[in-house]
């Protein structure tokens, strides 16, 4: 990723950002101005030694994008240093064609690279389609977040 791609990363992005809020409304943010968010946080992400920022190309277009990071051992939630994927999303315009198999594969390259023993990730549970790429791109399920509303829910307790 360069500082050309950051418009078109910003506008996946926002996509990736309302498609979460689509799943869930009350689980995940609501989307204000993601694209701007995102171009300029990944601004200042690039080039920083612990980050991976990948852009597929279809042609002159950017087709998807990768933000992962290292990240430091957590007891909070019981995970060693590893690198995370944050985010991974491809236009629709280019699924189906290999683009989220080639973005995981270079991310998996530059994350060994680094010296991460394993890639984590997390997925809306209703994105069935990413579950299947990651699965075949070998990764397998450990942790299930589950939510609970406190305000309004109507459940007892």
């Amino acid at each position: 990723m360069t500082p050309a791609d950051l418009p078109a990363v910003g506008i996946l992005a926002g996509r990736l950002v309302r498609a979460h809020h689509a799943y869930d409304a009350q689980r995940f943010l609501e989307p204000v101005d993601p694209e701007r968010g995102y171009e300029r946080w990944f601004s200042t992400q690039i080039g920083l030694a612990d980050t991976i920022l990948l852009v597929a190309a279809n042609g002159a277009e950017v087709a998807g994008y990768v933000y992962a990071r290292m990240e430091p051992r957590s007891y909070n939630e019981l995970l060693d240093a590893c690198t995370k994927l944050h985010d991974i999303y491809v236009d629709e315009s280019a699924r189906g064609r290999g683009v989220g198999e080639a973005l995981l594969r270079e991310t998996f390259r530059r994350a060994k690279a680094k010296g991460a023993p394993r890639v984590v990730l997390l997925t809306a549970s209703q994105n069935e389609a990413a579950q299947r790429l990651f699965a075949r791109a070998g990764f397998r399920t450990t942790m299930l977040e589950m939510t609970r509303e406190l305000v309004d829910s109507g459940a007892a307790g």
